[in-house]
């Protein structure tokens, strides 16, 4: 499969991609457009980071590509990059291509500054002194619109928020005023407003500089809110392509539909349930968490919130708002410096191993990343029966059938007992996390963020179990998460942080639907949606499906 290259800055032609085990890009050919934002967008596995990799060069060992990549520069240079040798690839890279990685905190060193960092891209290709390095590094910083950009470039990389570390980031991409800039995932795990920034800055940065972008993203509501274009790939193949209005608005292959079809849609056509609930099992009253270093910062201040049996609760804000602390306090994991908080009758904090016992069989903890909270050396067997050593009685020959119980009810079969988490997708890595969160039939679940780095289909898919066992069981559930979309797919009740704070509470639909607050109603304009009932605008890209 070929496509016209017209005059696109870069054209990838039949690019296939083999390993050692076999082919992983088949035939890719797509363009991005002079001037415009191609999204290539698949799930986890399509390949859409190998095609990058093959772009830049920077294929490992063993992987071999073949077809044409070919770079159209302003000046009027043609290079076809799978013919350069490494020391000109290196140089195309330094000078026509700037990248803004999906995870800022590991892109860059946390042991120098983000100046310095900065600094030294641009020592790689300009003749600078000390002084004009600096003083470029504060001008590309404001450029990205950070504020005291002075302080940002002395800082280390833990002493920013991830949204101002993304746009330092795209401040160095910006160093070589690159023709074009490949985006990975630039707005994962980004809150709604701070991912709005990113994309307005990455949309500004377009027109400023008239680059061209190639975004890779498993996110639908970000490429119907930023790109002209976009390429669906699917097991290492170009499924479908065109103008985003085409393809998300009525897409031709199955694949491209079911990707569309599993976008969480904020659009308040959700019937509430009407459903009757248990005594209060989870009960914070006044709680206040203030952390003391050079200055007392306080994360949450007088907050009151009650969870009841069979009740599914969203904590929901921007970073920093006190969400995750008050999901910590409940899981008996921060203590309280003010106020009071009990879940199934266990006071709290717990400062006697007899009440982190009591706590911990009542309590079931789901973390936002799967991969790492799974020891990667632990079976699934000896994962999910992990709370059974501790907490029970139970013989080697009983555990093993809890364990087996416990995997079916999350839709593993008895065969993934001996698998270890490399072994697993991410869903699956997270179904067995649930399974552990439920071994000891807990009162209550806790789940942080438990889909955000996960793609649409299998986030809904997790949604979708957490709701059937919630139900079944009839437990308390707490889901934190900074996505008003993931709250209405699960949750009775709706509470929003701002600053520690909570400012509004109430059932699902009615604070999705008349809001109560500012913060809220801004909070809910910035999200990207593919929506099916009104046309495009700026933030909220709507289109017919």
């Amino acid at each position: 499969m070929s496509v016209d290259s017209g005059q696109a800055l870069l054209s990838v032609q039949n690019l296939t991609v083999r390993g050692p085990r076999g082919i992983l890009v088949r035939d890719v050919s797509f363009e991005v457009p002079r001037g415009e934002v191609l999204a290539l967008v698949g799930e986890s596995g399509a390949g859409k980071s190998v095609t990058t990799l093959a772009v830049l060069g920077l294929l490992g060992r063993g992987l071999t590509a073949s077809g044409s990549i070919e770079f159209r520069s302003a000046n009027g240079t043609s290079v076809d990059l799978l013919r350069l040798t490494p020391p000109q690839l290196r140089r195309f890279r330094l000078e026509s291509v700037g990248v803004v990685f999906q995870n800022p905190s590991s892109a860059f060193d946390p042991v120098h500054t983000v100046g310095a960092q900065i600094g030294e891209v641009l020592a790689a290709r300009l003749r600078l002194s000390r002084a004009q390095r600096r003083a470029r590094v504060t001008e590309l910083l404001e450029r990205v619109r950070l504020p005291d950009p002075e302080r940002v470039a002395r800082s280390y990389p833990h002493q920013v928020s991830g949204g101002q570390l993304q746009r330092a980031m795209i401040a160095m991409a910006l160093a070589h005023e690159p023709e074009l800039i490949i985006a990975d995932e630039p707005t994962t795990a980004l809150d709604a407003l701070v991912q709005r920034e990113i994309l307005d800055l990455l949309r500004e940065v377009r027109a400023e500089t008239d680059c061209s972008t190639l975004l890779i993203t498993h996110d639908m509501g970000v490429v119907a809110d930023s790109a002209d274009q976009v390429a669906v790939m699917f097991e290492g193949a170009i499924a479908e392509q065109g103008s985003v209005k085409a393809v998300l608005g009525a897409p031709e292959s199955d694949y491209t539909r079911s990707l569309v079809d599993a976008v969480a849609r904020l659009d308040g056509t959700k019937a509430p349930e009407h459903r009757e609930f248990g005594e209060p099992v989870v009960r914070v009253e006044k709680a206040s968490v203030t952390y003391r270093g050079r200055t007392k910062v306080a994360a949450l201040r007088d907050v009151s919130v009650t969870v009841r049996a069979g009740e599914m609760v969203a904590f929901v804000g921007e970073s920093g708002a006190g969400k995750s602390t008050l999901g910590r306090v409940v899981a008996g994991l921060e203590p309280l410096t003010g106020g009071t908080a009990t879940v199934a009758d266990v006071d709290l904090p717990v400062r006697r191993a007899s009440g982190r016992r009591a706590l911990g069989a009542v309590i079931g903890i789901v973390f936002q990343n799967p991969a790492s909270s799974l020891n990667p050396e632990h079976t699934v067997r000896r994962s999910v029966e992990l709370p059974l050593r501790v907490h029970t009685d139970l013989s080697p020959a009983d555990r093993d059938r809890r364990v087996r119980e416990l995997l079916a009810e999350v839709g593993l079969g008895a065969e993934f007992a001996d698998r270890r988490p490399r072994e697993l997708s991410g869903g699956q890595q997270q179904r067995v996390a649930i399974a552990r969160a439920l071994a000891l039939d807990p009162e209550v679940l806790v789940a942080d963020e438990p889909t955000s780095s996960l793609d649409a289909r299998i986030q809904r898919d997790v949604l979708d179990l957490l709701t059937q066992i919630r139900r079944r069981r009839g437990l308390a559930g707490i889901v934190i998460t900074h996505d008003f979309a993931v709250a209405e797919a699960i949750a009775d009740r709706i509470v929003v942080l701002r600053n520690g704070v909570v400012i509004e509470d109430g059932p699902t639909s009615t604070v999705l639907s008349s809001p109560s607050h500012d913060y809220t109603r801004t909070l809910i304009s910035a999200i990207p949606l593919v929506d099916s009932n009104a046309e495009s605008t700026h933030h909220t890209c709507r289109l017919a499906v």
